[in-house]
């Protein structure tokens, strides 16, 4: 039975359904399924393009590693980075209200084409691909863009283990 997450945007009242890749990302699926419930502020990227993302504190001591990496993720892509706290601009923390942290975990979801995973102040940052969304795709991408148009403030994007 594939394990499956409901992610969604909570202000938009707009969630998707992601199947967990466990057998390309054995060790990332299993710490995020783990830590289910996560979310957060919900933010929109400003180089990756077509990409709508949480940070959370990191919830794994374990140095998870790149499993299933990519740095061109397609639509659907349901990807995890491990920020350490030096990889981090100073400003960028602050303006995320995460500088006290040691670290942190990028929870993104991708919903268009031609993406494209490299930062100016670090170069390419390849994601771990754990889940694909199976379902509401159409609807996460109208609303994920929304989010670029119109702002995420008071936005959180939530997983969650999917109740069937």
């Amino acid at each position: 039975m594939p394990k499956l997450m409901t992610i969604t945007l909570e202000r938009r009242g707009v969630s998707c359904v992601a199947e967990l890749l466990e057998k390309d990302a054995p060790r990332t699926c299993d710490a995020v399924w783990r830590s289910l419930p996560l979310g957060g502020d919900a933010y929109h990227a400003k180089y990756a393009r077509n990409e709508v993302y949480t940070m959370v504190e990191r919830f794994t001591t374990e140095d998870i590693g790149q499993e299933n990496p990519t740095v061109t993720p397609i639509p659907g892509d349901v990807v995890f980075f491990d920020f350490h706290g030096g990889m981090l601009d100073r400003g960028f923390k602050e303006e995320k209200g995460i500088d006290a942290l040691p670290g942190v975990i990028d929870l993104a979801i991708f919903y268009g084409r031609n993406n494209l995973l490299l930062n100016g102040d670090v170069g390419w940052v390849p994601g771990n691909v754990y889940a694909t969304i199976v379902d509401g795709l159409d609807r996460m991408a109208e609303a994920c863009n929304d989010v670029w148009r119109s702002g995420g403030v008071g936005e959180r994007l939530v997983y969650r283990r999917h109740d069937g």
